[in-house]
């Protein structure tokens, strides 16, 4: 099962203070294109869709048709994308070879069974299709801000798939190639802005650590936001897999 279970408050929390604007992602808008190759007709799917920022984004980059899936219904009951479907990774409401490349963002931790999710896409993904993966990876966390005010959340992270173990689930679902490359995202204008938001129910690995760990954080957090200058910007993990 998922390391946690999305309710109301959780998805209300994720769409008020996880969808970064549009103007703080376009360090991603370019690595996607670069792998990405669209054309009429071209079908992403994007599964783990949550409140939809990611489809709504591809289809005003792109202007690709995006299938968005995802599994939690309070996440499906406050995604305004359409068309969105519920399903999971290990069972994908698809028919095969339908689709033309698949987008997997800050989810894989929530997968139960990586390798049927990898044989899933490698079925339901045309020939040579890409698998493009947004995620934090264990041992590779050192320009994501949240892990240097809660550091205490790298022990929820080293349960998270590393690169190894997901490259290998993926070779042997047939997707033998693979790149991985750090892209920039402007999180929040400040760290006062970050602080000001942020909202234990929306990260996974806050919901995961102590209550005294988190408040440690939060109070790391706001002695140091007056004294910083400059936007958050973190660097997450491009994985692209073919």
């Amino acid at each position: 099962m998922a390391l946690i279970s999305y309710d109301d408050a959780d998805s209300v929390a994720f769409a008020a203070t996880r969808e970064i604007p549009a103007p703080g992602l376009h360090h991603w808008r370019r690595a996607v294109h670069h792998h990405l190759r669209v054309r009429a007709g071209t079908t992403l799917l994007d599964l783990g869709a949550g409140t939809g920022v990611w489809a709504s984004a591809f289809t005003t980059w792109f202007g690709v048709r995006v299938v968005a899936v995802e599994p939690a219904v309070a996440m499906r009951d406050r995604c305004a994308y359409r068309p969105l479907v519920g399903g999971d990774a290990g069972a994908l409401p698809l028919a095969d070879s339908s689709v033309d490349a698949a987008w997997l963002s800050t989810m894989l931790h929530h997968v139960p069974d990586l390798d049927a999710a990898a044989h899933e896409l490698r079925r339901v993904l045309r020939p040579g299709a890409p698998v493009l993966i947004r995620s934090p990876f264990p041992g590779r966390h050192q320009r994501i801000g949240l892990f240097h005010w809660f550091p205490e959340a790298v022990r929820v992270l080293r349960t998270y798939p590393d690169l190894p173990r997901v490259r290998a689930a993926f070779a042997a679902a047939g997707f033998p190639v693979s790149s991985v490359e750090p892209v920039a995202q402007t999180t929040a204008p400040s760290l006062a802005d970050f602080a000001r938001h942020l909202d234990r129910r929306a990260h996974t690995p806050l919901q995961l650590i102590s209550d005294d760990e988190y408040a440690a954080g939060v109070a790391r957090l706001h002695a140091a936001a007056p004294h910083a200058t400059g936007p958050v910007v973190d660097h997450l993990d491009l994985l692209v897999l073919r």
